[in-house]
């Protein structure tokens, strides 16, 4: 690897690096699409997110609301000596995956004030999801959330 690519991996890595999504949202109600962006900031569990529907642009915070792993500690195991005799127990840290990914809500608005609220699943940093929006007609959209070439 060249130096200045090592120094640009550095500086992306102290920057943390921002995860760009591609948003397509259709209407329950037609198969008209609608567009919007996301932008995570990678590890921080949030983004920035704007979506516009008609002439409207909504604009928000999606947060992280369930991880995509977790960690725990697992107490298994019993040992017996031969030498010296005795019982052992151990504990080991895990991680865990949630297989269907991270979930997000984001609650965005527009210049007027009306909002768009959003349920967001496979969330992950760097991974493809869907979810749905509620707007406050009671219109629900399907999204789609590509991560951006």
């Amino acid at each position: 690897m060249h130096t200045r690519h090592i120094g640009l991996c550095v500086l992306f890595t102290l920057s943390g690096c921002a995860v760009t999504y591609d948003l397509t949202l259709m209407p329950r109600s037609s198969g008209k699409l609608y567009y919007g962006e996301a932008t995570e900031q990678r590890g921080s569990g949030q983004a920035q997110v704007s979506i516009t529907i008609e002439d409207k642009t909504y604009t928000g915070t999606w947060i992280a609301t369930t991880p995509e792993r977790t960690t725990g500690t697992v107490a298994a195991g019993i040992g017996f000596g031969t030498r010296h005799g005795g019982i052992g127990f151990g504990t080991a840290p895990v991680v865990v995956d949630n297989p269907s990914g991270g979930e997000s809500k984001a609650l965005l608005q527009a210049a007027d004030g009306s909002g768009l609220r959003c349920d967001f699943k496979g969330t992950s940093s760097g991974r493809s999801g869907g979810g749905t929006c509620l707007d406050d007609k009671g219109l629900i959209y399907d999204v789609q959330i590509a991560l951006k070439r």
